[in-house]
């Protein structure tokens, strides 16, 4: 079965993200801005402009490089790492807003705790897109770390569908973990099927991202990583 002739694992994902931007936001953000009844700082619109325009602009990038537009994609290539800085400086002040939010409600300790989450999604995101920079004259390594960090950025819109699925317990595990890694693992077998084997940069690293995200949440709000989000949150308000 040749995929690469129909749809490549890359366009697949991107329209897929779209489609999870879509779904997930659907709720908590797109339904209640329509309304008028969403409100928050500027800065959340911000970054949340940035994370589409990156899912769309890797999504645009994928459908060039299927339809052999070679020159179109290195011109538009520019703006990714000005998106991607984007995505990642917003990151911070966006999580710091959520804390303090989530303080004003009550939940304590547990609210400082969601601030080291965001400092390892924007180094981990960017990172990806960096080393996809600097790898841009080897393709295969390129477009897979670019993939990785496409998935990365995508895993607060899976995390929403638990607004869809109340009853299901522990949603940072099945949500944030779970469903949004098993694009990593979708990305295994699509590469193993089209290429005869997975790729080790997309083995090495996807394997990586997901301990990283287990790790996250067996530690979370644990003694340590409570030092840990209070050193951060101190050092960044």
């Amino acid at each position: 079965m040749n995929i690469k002739k129909r749809l490549s694992l890359f366009l697949f994902i991107g329209l897929l993200g779209l489609v999870a931007i879509l779904i997930g936001f659907a709720r908590p953000f797109i339904i209640p801005l329509s309304q008028g009844s969403f409100t928050a700082p500027t800065i959340v619109y911000i970054h949340g402009a940035f994370a589409l325009l990156w899912v769309l602009l890797f999504t645009t990038q994928s459908l060039l490089i299927q339809t052999k537009k070679y020159k179109f994609h290195k011109k538009l290539g520019i703006l990714g790492l000005l998106i991607a800085s984007g995505v990642a400086i917003t990151i911070i002040p966006v999580g710091l807003y959520a804390v303090e939010k989530e303080l004003k409600l009550g939940l304590g300790e547990t609210a400082v705790s969601g601030i080291v989450g965001n400092g390892t999604s924007a180094l981990l995101f960017i990172s990806l897109v960096l080393g996809g920079l600097y790898y841009r004259n080897k393709p295969e390594v390129h477009k897979r770390l670019l993939l990785l960090s496409t998935i990365v950025i995508l895993w607060p819109a899976w995390f929403r569908f638990r607004h869809y699925f109340p009853s299901i317990e522990r949603p940072d595990i099945w949500f944030a973990v779970v469903l949004a890694d098993s694009l990593i693992v979708i990305s295994f077998i699509w590469d193993k099927m089209s290429i005869g084997r997975i790729h080790p940069t997309l083995l090495i690293i996807g394997l990586a991202i997901i301990i990283e995200h287990s790790l996250e949440v067996i530690m979370f709000d644990s003694e340590l990583w409570r030092m840990i989000a209070h050193y951060m949150y101190e050092l960044l308000t």
